[in-house]
């Protein structure tokens, strides 16, 4: 072989053995928990002694010198063990302790409020409003960052606007979860009826969240709540509300020869029907209301159909959890049972929860249920029914039932 291709040969095998240990001190660089400073000056050590190794077996190739390469080598070795024996020892004991301490994995960055937090605590608001955002600056979408600030300027700077323009921005970043999202927008509602009593605020946050997830338990869960926000005179502060003459009680009730029996005043079953149907005509997602109206068709009036037909209703209605629609189920069977005494029917009811729910432990429970109804059955009668008062025939049933969004 040609000195010239020897050359060249020796060429790429130390251009290969560099490139090698390039990647591999890169690597190690990477992982490693050692002082970058006191690494550099290990390889530099090394390096050296590499080249003074080089040099001197090829100064003493082909000549009687070549009898001093191995105690060179030897020399080289003891030089090698005291730079690099205490790397190569923790990382031979990090194989078998790796799994106890983590190794050489970086922990994962996360950003810290606890300052933020201290802060907060001693009333220092605006501090602890920098430092969130110093936070938030280094991780602009973390959502426990987010609504810690827009908390504190809701809450303690009074600051709703401010507020809202935090949990808006959240609402707007694509990685956020649609729980954080409807979390967030609820949160938001809350501040504004408590701390600025203001429900047409508080109902614009909640139909945000029906518009963002339509269809979805998030939107049935928020038209819910928009039904239970009630008017506005109910959120007025006290000193704001309109006074109410309070009749004057029984005075020396405990004088009194016959002493009567004083019963708080309860709506009779006439207005609350009327209520829960007025309630339902403004918010026909009011499950509640309709739960309501349906047990007082049962228990007063005894109509069964009549509560039958508004349960149905709550049954049939899209983006309900499974426990709702599994509770409403056996309710209907109580009624029907109860109020009826009708076997099939409730046997019919207490065998959609199997079918629909065939994986929940509802259909176990439906199941012993069946096994055991005729005898829950049994002794059941028909109760007469209860005329409905003359303000209403029917009262929620105008045969048209709410529409729910497909």
């Amino acid at each position: 072989m040609t000195p010239t291709l020897e050359f060249i040969r020796g060429l790429c095998l130390i251009g290969s053995c560099s490139l090698l240990a390039a990647v591999v001190v890169i690597r190690w660089l990477q992982r490693t928990r050692e002082d970058v400073g006191g690494l550099a000056r290990k390889l530099v050590v090394t390096l050296l002694v590499v080249c003074f190794f080089i040099g001197a077996v090829l100064v003493l190739r082909g000549g009687e010198g070549m009898v001093l390469v191995p105690f060179i080598a030897v020399l080289v070795g003891v030089v090698f063990s005291f730079v690099w024996t205490p790397l190569i020892g923790g990382w031979l004991a990090g194989l078998f302790t790796g799994e106890l301490d983590g190794g050489n994995e970086r922990p994962e960055a996360k950003p810290l409020y606890s300052i933020a937090k201290a802060l907060a605590a001693r009333g220092k608001f605006a501090e602890a409003v920098a430092e969130i955002q110093a936070q938030l600056g280094k991780f602009p979408t973390d959502y426990e960052g987010q609504m810690l600030l827009a908390e504190i300027q809701a809450k303690n700077l009074n600051d709703l606007m401010a507020a809202e323009t935090t949990i808006q921005n959240l609402c707007d970043q694509p990685r956020q979860s649609a729980n954080n999202v409807a979390a967030a927008l609820t949160a938001l509602a809350d501040w504004h009826l408590k701390l600025a009593r203001d429900c047409a605020a508080a109902g614009r946050c909640l139909e945000q969240i029906g518009a963002l997830f339509p269809d979805s338990d998030f939107s049935a869960a928020a038209a819910q709540r928009i039904a239970q926000l009630g008017d506005a005179e109910l959120v007025r502060p006290p000193s704001d509300r309109p006074k109410y003459p309070v009749p004057e009680g029984i005075k020396s009730y405990g004088l009194r020869s016959e002493p009567g029996l004083i019963q708080p005043r309860t709506n009779r079953p006439e207005e609350q029907a009327a209520q829960f149907v007025k309630q339902l005509e403004a918010h026909p997602l009011d499950t509640e209301a309709r739960e309501k109206l349906a047990l007082l068709y049962a228990e007063h009036y005894h109509r069964l159909d009549l509560a039958t037909l508004q349960l149905e209703q709550l049954i049939a209605a899209p983006n309900q959890p499974p426990r709702q629609v599994v509770r409403w189920l056996n309710l209907l069977a109580d009624l029907q049972v109860h109020h009826g005494g009708d076997y099939a029917a409730a046997r019919a009811t207490l065998q959609q929860i199997v079918d629909r729910f065939p994986n929940l432990a509802a259909a176990e429970l439906a199941r012993n249920r069946i096994a055991l109804l005729r005898l829950e059955t049994k002794g059941q009668t028909q109760t007469a029914a209860v005329k409905l008062g003359v303000y209403e025939q029917n009262p929620g049933l105008k045969m048209n039932p709410p529409r729910y969004r497909s």
